[in-house]
């Protein structure tokens, strides 16, 4: 998918494409806060404390007694952090208070969130640390490639198969059926001590893999031929 760019004030937007962008709840959101002055870069920075919150309830997870409750609230604040990476552009257009200022809020949080997260999740019950931190560090890379192939003239690239939402999504699905699923039965199932979790990480890593490959690919593809 090719990023979808928007001018505000004389500031190029470029923006993930999201189908969620036009629905009538996010437009609404977007407008709310727009008019109660909320700047974009403080909901940012709202994602980015949601991101670290959630990793720290994955991580508890395997600190706690009752590990469904913070499996949920992982599962919320995932979902919570990408709430604010859709409105946070969204509020700039409504308020026109777009600023190259604004790129940095919009990607340091979230490469910051996203290493919080998979880190988180690899300290949680049932998974394996090594594999959140190389998770991490693919997911940090896959940005980079995307951030690189920009500025060596490719469009922006925010192809999958494992790109931020996808990760997210991931996290967020595992979440939930840790909560459902106890690890006692996550080990009846697979047969072993890593749940859902460890397989998990395991298919971002190898995603992430492929999205960077991919990319790479896509963008020497254009900048041989000479078209953007």
């Amino acid at each position: 998918m090719s990023a979808r760019t928007t001018q505000t004030t004389g500031t190029r937007i470029e923006r993930r494409p999201l189908a969620s962008r036009r629905w009538r709840l996010s437009i609404a959101l977007a407008g709310w806060l727009a008019r109660r002055g909320v700047t974009p870069n403080a909901i940012s920075l709202f994602g980015l404390g949601a991101g670290l919150l959630g990793g720290l309830a994955l991580w508890l997870t395997s600190r706690s007694s009752a590990p469904w409750l913070f499996w949920l609230l992982a599962a919320g604040l995932v979902q919570l952090r990408l709430l604010c990476n859709l409105i946070d552009g969204m509020v700039a257009i409504e308020s026109a208070k777009g600023s190259r200022l604004g790129e940095l809020y919009n990607e340091i949080p979230d490469r910051v969130s996203d290493a919080a997260t998979l880190v988180g999740l690899g300290f949680a019950a049932g998974s394996v640390a090594w594999l959140g931190f190389l998770a991490a560090v693919l997911a940090v890379f896959v940005a980079y490639v995307r951030a690189a192939l920009k500025i060596a003239g490719a469009p922006q690239d925010y192809s999958g198969p494992m790109a931020k939402p996808h990760r997210m999504f991931v996290v967020t699905v595992t979440a939930l059926a840790c909560a459902a699923a106890p690890m006692s039965l996550q080990k009846a199932w697979l047969g072993h001590d890593w749940g859902f979790p460890a397989i998990a990480l395991g298919v971002i890593i190898v995603g992430c893999v492929v999205t960077a490959a991919r990319r790479l690919m896509r963008a020497a593809r254009v900048l041989e031929a000479g078209t953007p």
